[in-house]
């Protein structure tokens, strides 16, 4: 198949798969006497892998890394179950600092209900947000 029919079916554009490919995450497509890239149903697959991993929160550093595995002989999925689980915890992490950050916004929400802007002085610029001074 041509990019164009590739970038359909995976549901990206061209030029992300000329990137794939100078990346290295994608072998260099065969060309056609008139220069036109020529893909197999194995790149393809290889290209719904990436979009795969990338769903899953992988960088494309981790997902080259899984590729030279394989392509070297070894079955990657230990390292890919380290990688995921390292992606977990970074979630994890992010979900506490969201959960704090949602229980100040409450805060300075509620603290807000209680303020008469009439009070605000000139020498601030909100008194719903404090002011740390540096």
């Amino acid at each position: 198949m041509r990019i164009g029919d590739l970038a359909l079916v995976a549901g990206v554009n061209a030029q992300t798969i000329r990137f794939y490919e100078r990346r290295g995450l994608l072998p260099s497509a065969a060309r056609e006497a008139n220069g036109y890239r020529q893909y197999d149903e194995a790149t393809a697959s290889r290209l719904g892998f990436i979009r795969a991993s990338q769903a899953a929160g992988l960088s494309l550093t981790d997902i080259s890394s899984i590729i030279s595995l394989r392509e070297a002989g070894a079955v990657p999925c230990e390292h890919v179950a380290a990688l995921l689980a390292g992606k977990l915890e970074d979630v994890r992490a992010r979900q506490r600092e969201l959960a704090l950050l949602e229980s100040e916004l409450q805060h300075l929400i509620e603290a807000s209900q209680n303020l008469d802007p009439a009070d605000c002085s000139a020498g601030t610029v909100c008194q719903i947000i404090p002011q740390h001074q540096p």
